[in-house]
């Protein structure tokens, strides 16, 4: 299963989302602090949205550390892009583990620190508040709302 993550991360610097997502099970859940827990389609569109909006951008993806099994797997990945919102460029650092059924990713788990990004995504504001619950329910709420209008013009 190691081809498959190697396969997502490849098509992901292309901002390929088709790709990516044609590793993906049917029962996909995909959860990460950003987006929270997104399962089947909308897992799918969510890649689909983030894909198409660095389209022309300066996005730059690269993963390391791939490990698998049969059943499971892991890897570090980053991302170096420009926050649209504030035009701040970030540089996160992610941890993937992944779960596999059928040959196909079922689970897939991106942990990164919100704290570190928010200070880097939007500066101060991101200092003051990255932190707390009340913003990852915020960021959660925001990402959600533009996913929710990205599958409506669908």
């Amino acid at each position: 299963m190691k081809e498959a993550i190697d396969k997502f991360y490849t098509a992901f610097a292309e901002l390929d989302a088709e790709t990516m997502i044609s590793l993906y099970h049917d029962e996909v859940v995909f959860d990460d602090p950003a987006f929270g827990r997104l399962s089947g389609e909308r897992a799918k569109n969510m890649w689909r949205m983030l894909c198409e909006s660095q389209k022309g951008k300066r996005f730059i993806v690269q993963y390391s550390d791939v490990k698998a099994t049969e059943t499971g797997g892991s890897a570090r990945w980053e991302a170096v892009y420009v926050f649209s919102k504030t035009k701040r460029n970030v540089h996160n650092r992610i941890t993937a583990t992944f779960k596999f059924r059928d040959g196909k990713i079922v689970e897939h788990k991106d942990n990164f620190n919100l704290f570190s990004w928010s200070r880097q995504a939007l500066g101060i504001t991101g200092y003051a508040m990255g932190w707390t619950p009340f913003f990852k329910q915020k960021l959660q709420k925001q990402t959600n709302q533009l996913l929710d209008r990205y599958e409506a013009k669908r």
